[in-house]
C-alpha cells in the first residue's frame, strides 16, 4: 500500500470512530464519548494538515475545524463539571452536566456535524483526482518536510525567553499531533515525544487555570476554588518552564543531527565546498 492509499484508509477509519462517538453523544451513553469525538476530530486535521493538498482537502478539513468550535464549549463544561464534582460542589457541578445534556441534544441533526459527515462522502474521489497531478512519493516527501518546519518553528519558539507560552503552547500540540500521525516520516526520539507529552500537559493546566480564574470573575459558584486554581496555575506555569528549558536544546540537537544526515545522504557536507570552488573558477 502506497502512502496515498494508506492515508485514505486512515481517513476513512477516523470517519468510523467520528460515527461511533457521535451516536454515543447524542444518545449520551457515556461521558467519554465528547472526548473521543473531539480527539477523531483532531486526529483527521492532524492527518490533513501536514499534505498540503489545499484544494483536496480544505472542505473536510474546514469542517472538521467547524466541529471542533461546535463542541469546544460543550466540553469545556463537561470539564467544568468534573473539576466541581471532585471538589464537593455538587451543586454546580450538577447545573453544568444538565447543560452539558442539553448541548449534547442539540448536536442531533446539526447543521455543522451534517456537513462534516457530507464532507467525508467527497473527499475520497476528490483527494484521488487531485494526485493525478502528482506522484505519491512526492506528496510524502512534501508532508515529511512540513511535519520537518512545523518543528523548527516549535525550537525557535522554545528558545526563545521571550516567546508567548500560549503561542508554544498552540505550536508544542501541532507538531506533537502531526509526529503521531506520521511517525514514520520523521522518527523521533521516545524521549523527545515524551518531553512534547509533558510540556503540552504542563501547559495545557496551566491555560485551564488561567481560564477557570478569568471565569470566576462572572460565575458566583466558582469563587471557592480561585485560590487553589490561581496557585495550581503558578505551579503548573514552573513546571512548564523547566521542561522548555530542556526541550528547546533537547530539540534544536535532534533537527540539527538531522540536517547533517540528510546533508551527508545527499553528499552535500563533502562535496559542497569543492563543487563552490568549481564554479567559481568556472564564472
Amino acid at each position: 500500500m502506497n502512502f496515498s492509499d494508506k492515508v485514505v484508509a486512515r481517513v476513512l477509519e477516523i470517519e468510523v470512530d467520528l460515527y461511533q462517538a457521535y451516536a454515543r453523544i447524542i444518545y449520551e451513553t457515556d461521558t467519554e464519548a465528547l472526548h473521543d469525538f473531539r480527539i477523531a476530530l483532531r486526529r483527521l486535521r492532524s492527518l490533513l494538515n501536514p499534505l498540503g493538498m489545499n484544494e483536496a482537502c480544505s472542505t473536510l478539513n474546514g469542517a472538521a475545524a467547524e466541529a471542533g468550535r461546535l463542541t469546544t464549549p460543550i466540553r469545556d463544561l463537561e470539564v467544568m463539571a468534573e473539576e466541581l464534582q471532585s471538589h464537593g460542589l455538587l451543586r454546580a457541578a450538577h447545573a453544568r452536566r444538565l447543560a452539558v445534556s442539553k448541548s449534547y441534544r442539540s448536536l442531533d441533526k446539526h447543521l455543522i456535524i451534517d456537513r462534516l459527515f457530507e464532507a467525508f462522502s467527497d473527499w475520497p474521489a476528490t483527494f484521488r483526482l487531485a494526485l493525478l497531478s502528482e506522484q505519491s512519493d512526492g506528496l510524502k516527501a512534501r508532508t515529511t518536510k512540513r511535519i520537518g518546519k512545523q518543528l523548527r518553528r516549535l525550537s525557535d519558539a522554545l528558545n526563545d525567553p521571550g516567546h508567548d507560552r500560549h503561542e508554544i503552547r498552540l505550536l508544542v500540540k501541532r507538531a506533537r499531533y502531526s509526529l503521531e500521525s506520521f511517525p514514520k516520516l520523521l522518527p523521533v526520539p521516545p524521549e523527545l515525544m515524551s518531553g512534547l507529552k509533558q510540556l503540552q500537559g504542563a501547559l495545557g493546566d496551566w491555560h485551564d487555570r488561567h481560564q477557570w480564574c478569568l471565569k470566576a470573575q462572572h460565575e458566583a459558584d466558582l469563587h471557592p476554588l480561585v485560590t487553589e486554581w490561581g496557585t495550581a496555575e503558578a505551579k503548573a506555569l514552573v513546571e512548564a518552564e523547566r521542561v522548555i528549558s530542556s526541550l528547546g536544546g533537547r530539540l534544536s540537537k535532534f533537527l540539527g543531527k538531522k540536517m547533517l544526515l540528510e546533508h551527508k545522504q545527499h553528499g552535500y557536507v563533502t562535496h559542497h565546498w569543492s563543487n563552490c570552488a568549481q564554479y567559481l573558477a568556472y564564472v
